[in-house]
């Protein structure tokens, strides 16, 4: 059971809704206040329990599993609509929650593909040049859907200068049958760039637990130039990427044996 809400937790929620993109104040349920945004698809709903712990339940179930690092999942009812929820024990972890919850409602599952179909539904695609136009909308696209999957920083090293980023598909964008999986945020890694260059190239890869694999072809000292004597490590993979990483492990990453 939610517990009704004081006028002053009720402005704190209200404030957290809105500095995190949810900007459109819903009708209530019950002891819970309900928001939406004009920014992307994701309805949230946020109360208490007790004097010590805020409740907020997501409508996007695919969000609401990719949050699992913030929080504790909701024992509760939720509300009709919700498909899923975290608990939190302090307003800043609610702002880490609802700004994650964001960014990942604007990429998932199919956000970045729907976006390109009306950016380029009224784009021609006959000569060569006109298809490149085309292509550059969704690359630009797959590049801020990278920044906010991976909040800004380099899925392993952390780097977070947006110059120097980069938008590194896992299977390239010709290789894909789709555009669906050109835009899919799962088929991408936000790279420095020097790994974004020795990922593309194969003398690295990325094994499905995580852990950045090396080519036996890159020379000790090359590895140590570039620092990947050391163990690196691509935080918060999703299953969703086991896939994309399969493809580039068989297709692309130099293992140095002759497969024919």
């Amino acid at each position: 059971m939610t517990t009704p809400l004081s006028p002053i937790i009720a402005s704190r929620l209200e404030k957290a809704a809105s500095d995190n993109g949810f900007d459109q104040e819903l009708d209530r349920e019950g002891d819970w206040l309900a928001f939406g945004s004009t920014h992307c698809p994701l309805r949230i709903w946020l109360g208490t329990f007790g004097d010590a712990v805020l409740l907020a339940a997501l409508s996007q179930e695919n969000v609401a599993r990719a949050v699992g690092d913030y929080g504790t999942p909701i024992a509760a009812p939720i509300p009709p609509g919700a498909a899923g929820g975290r608990t939190v024990t302090s307003i800043p972890a609610l702002h880490d929650l609802l700004r994650r919850a964001f960014q990942l409602s604007k990429t998932l599952p199919d956000e970045l593909l729907h976006t390109f179909q009306k950016r380029t539904a009224s784009l021609p695609r006959t000569t060569e040049a006109e298809r490149l136009v085309v292509q550059r909308v969704g690359q630009d696209l797959f590049r801020e859907g990278l920044m906010e999957f991976w909040e800004g920083k380099c899925a392993v090293t952390g780097l977070a200068v947006p110059e120097l980023l980069r938008a590194s598909h896992i299977k390239p964008w010709a290789d894909c049958g789709t555009d669906a999986e050109r835009l899919d945020v799962f088929n991408g890694l936000l790279l420095a760039p020097h790994l974004d260059a020795a990922f593309d190239r194969g003398f690295i890869t990325v094994e499905d637990e995580g852990l950045v694999k090396v080519s036996p072809l890159l020379s000790a000292d090359a590895r140590r130039e570039l620092g990947l004597e050391r163990h690196l490590r691509v935080r918060a993979l999703s299953e969703r990427h086991q896939g994309y990483l399969r493809w580039h492990r068989h297709r692309v990453y130099q293992s140095g044996v002759d497969d024919g």
